[in-house]
Protein backbone atom coordinates (compact mmCIF):
# COMPACT_ATOMS: atom_id res chain seq x y z
CA UNK A 1 0.00 0.00 0.00
CA UNK A 2 1.36 3.35 -0.79
CA UNK A 3 2.30 6.11 1.76
CA UNK A 4 1.03 9.02 2.37
CA UNK A 5 3.62 11.96 2.64
CA UNK A 6 2.83 15.16 3.92
CA UNK A 7 5.46 17.63 2.19
CA UNK A 8 5.08 20.29 4.55
CA UNK A 9 6.51 17.93 7.69
CA UNK A 10 8.92 16.04 5.75
CA UNK A 11 10.44 19.98 4.87
CA UNK A 12 10.49 19.97 8.62
CA UNK A 13 12.87 16.99 8.81
CA UNK A 14 15.13 18.26 6.11
CA UNK A 15 15.22 21.58 7.74
CA UNK A 16 16.17 19.62 10.87
CA UNK A 17 19.09 17.75 8.17
CA UNK A 18 20.36 21.22 7.84
CA UNK A 19 19.99 23.24 10.49
CA UNK A 20 21.35 20.68 13.32
CA UNK A 21 18.77 21.63 16.53
CA UNK A 22 14.67 21.83 16.47
CA UNK A 23 15.46 25.47 17.98
CA UNK A 24 16.74 26.18 14.40
CA UNK A 25 14.07 24.89 12.52
CA UNK A 26 11.88 26.75 15.00
CA UNK A 27 13.18 30.13 14.40
CA UNK A 28 14.13 29.67 10.40
CA UNK A 29 10.08 28.50 10.27
CA UNK A 30 8.75 31.43 12.57
CA UNK A 31 6.79 28.08 15.02
CA UNK A 32 7.52 27.40 18.09
CA UNK A 33 9.52 24.69 19.58
CA UNK A 34 6.87 21.89 20.90
CA UNK A 35 4.74 22.82 17.55
CA UNK A 36 8.03 21.41 15.45
CA UNK A 37 8.33 18.55 17.53
CA UNK A 38 5.09 18.10 17.60
CA UNK A 39 4.99 17.64 13.69
CA UNK A 40 7.93 15.47 13.63
CA UNK A 41 5.91 13.27 16.03
CA UNK A 42 3.33 13.36 13.75
CA UNK A 43 5.56 12.11 10.83
CA UNK A 44 6.99 9.50 12.65
CA UNK A 45 3.39 8.13 13.62
CA UNK A 46 2.65 8.46 9.37
CA UNK A 47 5.56 6.44 8.40
CA UNK A 48 5.59 3.68 11.35
CA UNK A 49 9.43 4.71 11.78
CA UNK A 50 11.53 6.44 14.25
CA UNK A 51 12.57 9.46 12.49
CA UNK A 52 14.88 11.29 15.70
CA UNK A 53 17.07 9.31 18.18
CA UNK A 54 18.86 11.55 21.14
CA UNK A 55 22.17 12.49 21.14
CA UNK A 56 23.32 14.19 24.23
CA UNK A 57 20.64 16.96 24.61
CA UNK A 58 20.16 17.31 20.84
CA UNK A 59 18.82 14.51 18.57
CA UNK A 60 19.92 13.55 15.53
CA UNK A 61 18.50 11.28 11.97
CA UNK A 62 17.81 8.07 12.25
CA UNK A 63 19.17 5.66 9.20
CA UNK A 64 15.87 5.44 8.07
CA UNK A 65 14.98 9.82 8.33
CA UNK A 66 18.31 10.14 6.37
CA UNK A 67 16.99 7.81 3.46
CA UNK A 68 13.77 9.80 3.11
CA UNK A 69 15.28 13.47 3.62
CA UNK A 70 17.41 12.44 0.31
CA UNK A 71 14.23 11.34 -1.45
CA UNK A 72 12.88 14.72 -0.04
CA UNK A 73 15.55 16.92 -1.56
CA UNK A 74 15.04 15.25 -5.06
CA UNK A 75 11.45 16.04 -4.80
CA UNK A 76 11.97 19.60 -3.89
CA UNK A 77 14.63 19.93 -6.93
CA UNK A 78 11.93 18.70 -9.25
CA UNK A 79 10.05 21.60 -8.14
CA UNK A 80 12.97 24.03 -8.39
CA UNK A 81 12.98 22.62 -12.20
CA UNK A 82 8.47 23.33 -12.16
CA UNK A 83 9.37 26.82 -11.10
CA UNK A 84 11.87 27.54 -13.50
CA UNK A 85 9.99 26.04 -16.44
CA UNK A 86 6.90 28.38 -15.55
CA UNK A 87 8.87 31.21 -14.85
CA UNK A 88 10.35 30.75 -18.56
CA UNK A 89 7.07 30.17 -19.65
CA UNK A 90 5.72 33.73 -18.51
CA UNK A 91 9.09 35.01 -19.98
CA UNK A 92 9.30 37.76 -16.56
CA UNK A 93 12.27 38.09 -14.75
CA UNK A 94 10.54 39.06 -11.40
CA UNK A 95 9.79 38.39 -7.54
CA UNK A 96 12.37 38.36 -4.63
CA UNK A 97 16.17 37.61 -5.31
CA UNK A 98 18.26 36.84 -2.03
CA UNK A 99 22.20 36.59 -2.69
CA UNK A 100 24.41 35.70 -0.15
CA UNK A 101 28.66 36.68 -0.42
CA UNK A 102 31.82 37.64 1.33
CA UNK A 103 33.18 40.90 1.91
CA UNK A 104 35.64 41.27 -1.06
CA UNK A 105 33.24 40.03 -4.06
CA UNK A 106 30.47 42.41 -1.68
CA UNK A 107 32.41 45.41 -2.36
CA UNK A 108 34.24 44.77 -5.83
CA UNK A 109 31.44 43.32 -7.98
CA UNK A 110 27.61 43.90 -6.38
CA UNK A 111 27.20 47.22 -6.70
CA UNK A 112 27.40 46.74 -10.24
CA UNK A 113 25.05 43.71 -10.27
CA UNK A 114 22.78 46.06 -8.20
CA UNK A 115 22.90 48.75 -10.73
CA UNK A 116 22.64 46.47 -14.27
CA UNK A 117 19.65 44.23 -12.36
CA UNK A 118 17.89 47.72 -11.63
CA UNK A 119 18.13 48.99 -15.04
CA UNK A 120 17.36 45.06 -17.08
CA UNK A 121 15.02 44.07 -14.63
CA UNK A 122 13.14 46.56 -12.53
CA UNK A 123 10.90 43.94 -11.63
CA UNK A 124 13.43 42.27 -9.84
CA UNK A 125 13.99 42.61 -6.07
CA UNK A 126 17.40 41.96 -5.07
CA UNK A 127 18.47 41.27 -1.44
CA UNK A 128 21.58 41.10 -0.35
CA UNK A 129 23.27 39.34 2.63
CA UNK A 130 26.83 39.27 3.84
CA UNK A 131 27.81 35.81 5.15
CA UNK A 132 30.22 32.95 5.73
CA UNK A 133 30.69 30.59 2.81
CA UNK A 134 29.80 27.55 4.61
CA UNK A 135 26.61 29.42 6.24
CA UNK A 136 25.74 30.85 2.97
CA UNK A 137 25.56 27.57 1.14
CA UNK A 138 23.68 25.76 4.18
CA UNK A 139 21.11 28.91 3.69
CA UNK A 140 21.19 28.15 -0.31
CA UNK A 141 20.03 24.71 0.46
CA UNK A 142 17.49 25.50 2.89
CA UNK A 143 15.94 28.29 0.20
CA UNK A 144 17.22 31.31 2.38
CA UNK A 145 19.18 32.51 -0.76
CA UNK A 146 18.65 31.52 -4.38
CA UNK A 147 21.85 32.09 -5.20
CA UNK A 148 25.45 33.06 -3.08
CA UNK A 149 29.08 33.69 -4.48
CA UNK A 150 31.54 32.02 -2.62
CA UNK A 151 35.50 31.75 -2.52
CA UNK A 152 37.72 28.72 -3.19
CA UNK A 153 41.35 28.55 -2.44
CA UNK A 154 44.17 26.81 -4.82
CA UNK A 155 44.28 23.52 -3.40
CA UNK A 156 41.01 23.00 -1.97
CA UNK A 157 38.14 21.47 -3.67
CA UNK A 158 35.23 22.90 -5.88
CA UNK A 159 32.39 20.95 -5.21
CA UNK A 160 30.55 20.80 -2.19
CA UNK A 161 27.54 19.56 -2.45
CA UNK A 162 25.60 17.06 -5.30
CA UNK A 163 22.35 19.52 -4.52
CA UNK A 164 23.97 22.52 -5.77
CA UNK A 165 25.43 23.60 -9.31
CA UNK A 166 28.43 25.77 -9.38
CA UNK A 167 30.08 27.64 -11.50
CA UNK A 168 33.40 29.80 -11.16
CA UNK A 169 32.87 33.00 -11.97
CA UNK A 170 36.89 34.63 -11.87
CA UNK A 171 39.98 33.03 -10.92
CA UNK A 172 41.43 36.22 -8.43
CA UNK A 173 44.99 36.04 -8.21
CA UNK A 174 46.11 36.59 -4.23
CA UNK A 175 49.73 38.40 -4.17
CA UNK A 176 51.93 39.30 -1.27
CA UNK A 177 51.69 42.53 0.31
CA UNK A 178 54.79 44.36 1.78
CA UNK A 179 54.68 47.83 3.23
CA UNK A 180 55.35 50.64 0.92
CA UNK A 181 58.70 52.42 0.57
CA UNK A 182 60.12 54.11 3.23
CA UNK A 183 58.45 51.34 6.19
CA UNK A 184 59.88 47.71 6.99
CA UNK A 185 60.47 45.20 5.17
CA UNK A 186 60.24 46.76 1.60
CA UNK A 187 62.86 44.68 0.43
CA UNK A 188 61.15 41.18 0.42
CA UNK A 189 60.66 39.73 -3.61
CA UNK A 190 59.81 35.92 -1.64
CA UNK A 191 57.64 34.14 1.02
CA UNK A 192 60.40 33.31 2.01
CA UNK A 193 62.00 36.39 2.54
CA UNK A 194 59.30 37.04 5.33
CA UNK A 195 60.17 34.06 7.78
CA UNK A 196 60.65 36.47 10.44
CA UNK A 197 57.59 38.82 9.45
CA UNK A 198 55.00 39.76 12.00
CA UNK A 199 51.96 38.60 9.72
CA UNK A 200 48.37 39.70 9.17
CA UNK A 201 45.68 36.78 8.14
CA UNK A 202 42.37 35.25 8.48
CA UNK A 203 40.81 33.66 11.43
CA UNK A 204 41.84 30.10 12.31
CA UNK A 205 40.43 27.56 10.92
CA UNK A 206 38.97 29.61 8.21
CA UNK A 207 39.85 28.36 4.63
CA UNK A 208 42.08 31.34 3.66
CA UNK A 209 43.90 31.04 6.79
CA UNK A 210 44.56 27.10 5.64
CA UNK A 211 45.97 28.27 2.21
CA UNK A 212 47.96 31.04 3.78
CA UNK A 213 49.77 28.81 6.07
CA UNK A 214 50.03 26.13 3.38
CA UNK A 215 51.87 28.55 1.20
CA UNK A 216 53.77 29.85 3.96
CA UNK A 217 54.81 25.97 5.38
CA UNK A 218 56.26 25.45 1.15
CA UNK A 219 58.63 28.26 1.79
CA UNK A 220 59.95 26.84 4.74
CA UNK A 221 58.30 28.38 7.92
CA UNK A 222 55.79 28.73 10.02
CA UNK A 223 54.12 32.02 9.77
CA UNK A 224 54.09 34.74 13.49
CA UNK A 225 50.46 35.87 12.86
CA UNK A 226 50.34 39.03 15.30
CA UNK A 227 47.01 39.87 13.57
CA UNK A 228 44.30 37.89 12.81
CA UNK A 229 41.31 39.93 10.95
CA UNK A 230 38.30 38.60 8.73
CA UNK A 231 38.47 41.96 7.13
CA UNK A 232 40.63 42.66 4.39
CA UNK A 233 40.57 45.96 4.64
CA UNK A 234 42.00 45.82 8.07
CA UNK A 235 44.82 43.69 6.39
CA UNK A 236 45.72 46.31 3.86
CA UNK A 237 45.52 49.07 6.49
CA UNK A 238 48.27 47.06 8.33
CA UNK A 239 50.45 46.44 5.91
CA UNK A 240 50.27 50.00 4.53
CA UNK A 241 51.33 51.29 8.19
CA UNK A 242 54.64 49.34 8.04
CA UNK A 243 52.99 47.24 10.66
CA UNK A 244 52.32 43.89 8.82
CA UNK A 245 52.43 41.37 5.54
CA UNK A 246 50.29 39.88 4.06
CA UNK A 247 48.07 38.18 0.94
CA UNK A 248 45.95 40.31 -0.78
CA UNK A 249 43.38 39.41 -3.41
CA UNK A 250 43.56 41.25 -6.87
CA UNK A 251 39.70 42.19 -6.27
CA UNK A 252 41.06 44.69 -3.18
CA UNK A 253 42.48 47.04 -6.56
CA UNK A 254 38.90 47.48 -8.67
CA UNK A 255 38.31 51.61 -7.37
CA UNK A 256 41.79 52.11 -6.44
CA UNK A 257 45.66 51.25 -7.21
CA UNK A 258 47.16 49.99 -4.21
CA UNK A 259 49.05 51.77 -1.95
CA UNK A 260 51.16 48.75 -0.88
CA UNK A 261 53.53 46.78 -2.54
CA UNK A 262 52.56 43.33 -4.44
CA UNK A 263 54.85 40.44 -5.18
CA UNK A 264 53.87 37.91 -7.34
CA UNK A 265 53.23 34.01 -6.08
CA UNK A 266 53.90 30.81 -7.76
CA UNK A 267 51.01 28.83 -9.70
CA UNK A 268 48.90 28.12 -6.05
CA UNK A 269 48.33 31.84 -5.62
CA UNK A 270 44.93 32.26 -6.40
CA UNK A 271 41.37 32.11 -5.29
CA UNK A 272 38.31 31.16 -7.35
CA UNK A 273 35.48 33.10 -7.25
CA UNK A 274 32.38 30.56 -7.74
CA UNK A 275 28.82 31.12 -7.74
CA UNK A 276 26.05 28.48 -6.31
CA UNK A 277 22.82 27.70 -6.80
CA UNK A 278 20.43 24.93 -6.10
CA UNK A 279 20.41 22.15 -8.38
CA UNK A 280 17.57 22.80 -10.59
CA UNK A 281 17.27 26.55 -10.91
CA UNK A 282 20.20 27.12 -12.69
CA UNK A 283 17.46 27.88 -16.03
CA UNK A 284 15.23 29.63 -13.64
CA UNK A 285 15.15 33.67 -15.13
CA UNK A 286 16.15 34.98 -12.05
CA UNK A 287 18.80 32.46 -12.15
CA UNK A 288 19.94 33.29 -15.43
CA UNK A 289 19.89 37.38 -15.30
CA UNK A 290 21.82 37.37 -11.51
CA UNK A 291 24.26 35.29 -13.02
CA UNK A 292 24.67 37.21 -16.30
CA UNK A 293 25.38 40.43 -14.35
CA UNK A 294 27.67 38.63 -12.33
CA UNK A 295 29.51 37.61 -15.26
CA UNK A 296 29.53 41.61 -16.67
CA UNK A 297 30.68 42.53 -13.61
CA UNK A 298 33.59 40.22 -13.04
CA UNK A 299 34.41 41.58 -16.92
CA UNK A 300 34.70 45.22 -15.30
CA UNK A 301 36.61 44.25 -12.42
CA UNK A 302 38.86 42.71 -14.85
CA UNK A 303 39.66 45.92 -16.64
CA UNK A 304 39.89 48.15 -14.08
CA UNK A 305 42.12 45.65 -11.76
CA UNK A 306 44.64 45.75 -14.77
CA UNK A 307 44.71 49.45 -15.02
CA UNK A 308 45.26 49.99 -11.26
CA UNK A 309 47.38 47.25 -10.96
CA UNK A 310 49.74 49.21 -13.80
CA UNK A 311 49.94 52.16 -11.34
CA UNK A 312 53.06 52.56 -8.67
CA UNK A 313 52.22 52.50 -5.26
CA UNK A 314 52.27 56.02 -3.97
Amino acid sequence: MARHFDLHRLRLLRELKHRGTITAVAAAMSYSHSAVSQQLAVLEDELGAALLEPDGRRVRLTVQAEVLVRHVEAVLERLDQADADLARAVGDVAGTFRIATFQTVMMALIPSVLTALRVDHPRLTLELAHADPDAALSGLQVREFDLIVDEVFAGQPLVRSTAVDQTVLRRDPIRLAVPPAGSHPTDAERVSDLARADWVMEPAGSPAREWAERICHAAGFRPNVRFESPDMIVHERLVRGGHAVAFLPDLLWVEASPAVCLRELPDSGYRDIVCSVRAGTSKHPSVRAATSALHAACAEADSAIAVNLATPPR
